[in-house]
């Protein structure tokens, strides 16, 4: 049966374009998940520090983007805080698909092919329409979260703090009200922007499937192993603020580990197809 199909002819070890008109078809709750274990995250970061050391070039191109990330937030904090909350969003917002070019690096790994610095600046191209939807749906919860975080910053301090000791300030336990609150309410918005995209970029790569379908899938992955991925979002979050302590240096090396690891996360989570389920 399978040989009826010319896809079926392709040699690749994961073949991604007969997927992507199934998953069309089918209901994505209907698409098996991964159980994980609590030692899976540990596993996602040893294959993605070995990914990293398969093609450190093209992670340390992804990884002086992060850097240089970080170092322009730093700098606005310290010289424009009015402009932090908006270079957060974006940040927040390109993070993510600077990642796709990691993705690409770990896919072609994955499939014994040498990973290309131009493939993965370029990998974005055959899913445009999908991930600028996504984009928008992440731009939308950033925005929320940023003004949600404007109204705490009204409503608890008495007064604005002076661009010189502005992070004392608002490290005080003399606020003691709006750091919980901003935490909490921080918190939610980074718990909705994580659960809807944990594996929905890397899902939209690899099978070319909708923007709607991803983010169900990556909620429905964390919805099934609600501790593992907790753990997930712990070690990313961890290792990140490590990262930024010595002039965000670290993330030279933290980011493309923690992207390669991800597309990783996905691939266990999300397995890909048999070759028989095309012919159902």
């Amino acid at each position: 049966m399978a040989a009826t199909h010319p896809e079926s002819t392709d040699t690749a070890p994961h073949d991604t374009n007969h997927p992507n008109a199934e998953a069309g078809r089918e209901s994505v709750f209907s698409l098996p998940l991964a159980s994980l274990s609590p030692g899976d995250p540990l596993r996602w970061l040893a294959r993605g520090w070995r990914d990293f050391r398969a093609c450190p070039r093209i992670g340390l191109f992804y990884g002086a983007c992060f850097a240089l990330m970080g170092q322009a937030l730093w700098q606005a904090f310290q010289h424009a805080p009015a402009y932090v909350l908006a270079l957060s969003a974006g940040f927040l917002l390109l993070g993510p698909f600077l990642a796709l070019g990691l993705y690409d690096a770990s896919r072609a790994l994955e499939e014994g092919r040498r990973p290309s610095l131009r493939a993965s600046l370029w990998a974005w191209r055959p899913t445009l329409s999908s991930m600028a939807i996504f984009a928008g749906v992440l731009l939308i919860l950033e925005m929320l979260w940023g003004r949600a975080s404007l109204v705490v910053f009204a409503v608890t301090m008495n007064t604005m703090p002076s661009s010189e000791n502005m992070l004392a300030a608002l490290l005080s336990l003399d606020n003691l009200e709006f750091l919980v609150t901003y935490v909490v309410v921080g918190a939610i918005f980074a718990g909705l922007i994580f659960v809807s995209s944990a594996i929905a970029i890397p899902m939209i790569l690899d099978r070319q499937t909708d923007a709607v379908s991803a983010a169900l899938t990556s909620f429905r992955a964390c919805v099934q192993n609600p501790g593992v991925m907790f753990l997930w979002g712990a070690w990313i979050t961890g290792l990140c603020v490590l990262a930024m302590l010595p002039a965000f240096l670290g993330l030279l090396v933290v980011g493309p580990v923690l992207g390669h690891a991800t597309w990783h996360a996905y691939r266990h989570i999300v397995p890909a197809p048999a070759r028989t389920d095309v012919t159902r």
